[in-house]
């Protein structure tokens, strides 16, 4: 049975395959696709996370003239927080956060956020094997939105539970703007595409919090802050071809 099934597959991709020419035909078709990436923040973002990761996902679709239109959701995550301790007003004169039962705490802190896209942008053909890779530039908006993410690995801390932990948390969010300048690569083959490059992100954020519970004193900034990512992405592409109808001959 599996025999057969690697038979069929290997007909069917020859077929498919057969019925177009990559390495000389601009191909419009629809894609889909993951991502991952490395970012650094900075501007006023870099005052509150270092490093962060990116694992995101898109779908568009790449005209015959190459443009590309399509949609993305990124989600960014991280352990280094560089925000002045937020839990400091709960740790006693060790240093330590206790938990209901009187327990030392083990409380850890991440980044996490998202920003979702609507995208344009343009492939020009040139050091590709075919008209369908080569130098890709792209833009685009849409929103941006993150927060402190605070565990306490099981334990139960009332300070930190449930609403309490809107206190501490930073959330923040805007609009935001994108720029990526890479590489796409459509293989004759069909069988290998991917892209990869730098990617740039700005954002136009403001916090969500009316206070912050480690400083109750202190009034809430509303002002527009500069969120900036900077990085570099590298992501698989799955085309979705269409298939040619087959030619037919009568005697």
């Amino acid at each position: 049975m599996h025999r057969q099934l690697l038979l069929l597959f290997t007909i069917l991709s020859t077929s498919l395959i057969a019925q177009r020419n990559i390495s000389s035909e601009t191909i419009a078709t629809p894609w889909i696709g993951i991502h991952y990436g490395i970012n650094q923040p900075t501007n006023n973002l870099q005052e509150r996370f270092g490093l962060l990761n990116n694992l995101g996902f898109n779908a568009g679709y790449k005209t015959k003239r190459n443009w590309f239109f399509g949609t993305d959701i990124n989600f960014f995550f991280g352990n280094q927080i560089k925000t002045v301790d937020i839990l400091k007003n709960l740790r006693d004169s060790y240093g330590n956060i206790t938990d209901i039962n009187g327990d030392i705490a083990a409380i850890l802190l991440f980044s996490r956020g998202y920003n979702a896209n609507l995208s344009f942008g343009k492939l020009f053909p040139l050091l590709g094997s075919n008209p369908n890779s080569g130098i890709f530039i792209q833009a685009g908006a849409g929103y941006m939105q993150y927060h402190i993410r605070i565990e306490s690995n099981k334990q139960v801390i009332p300070q930190v539970e449930l609403d309490y932990r809107k206190g501490y948390d930073r959330l923040t969010g805007g609009f935001s703007t994108h720029a990526f300048l890479g590489y796409a690569y459509m293989s004759n083959s069909e069988l290998i595409n991917f892209y990869a490059g730098f990617y740039f992100l700005q954002g136009y954020t403001f916090n969500q919090r009316n206070i912050f519970f480690d400083q109750p004193t202190e009034e809430v900034s509303k002002s527009m802050r500069y969120d900036n990512l900077n990085g570099f992405r590298a992501g698989w592409l799955i085309p979705i071809y269409k298939t040619k109808p087959k030619d037919f001959y009568y005697n």
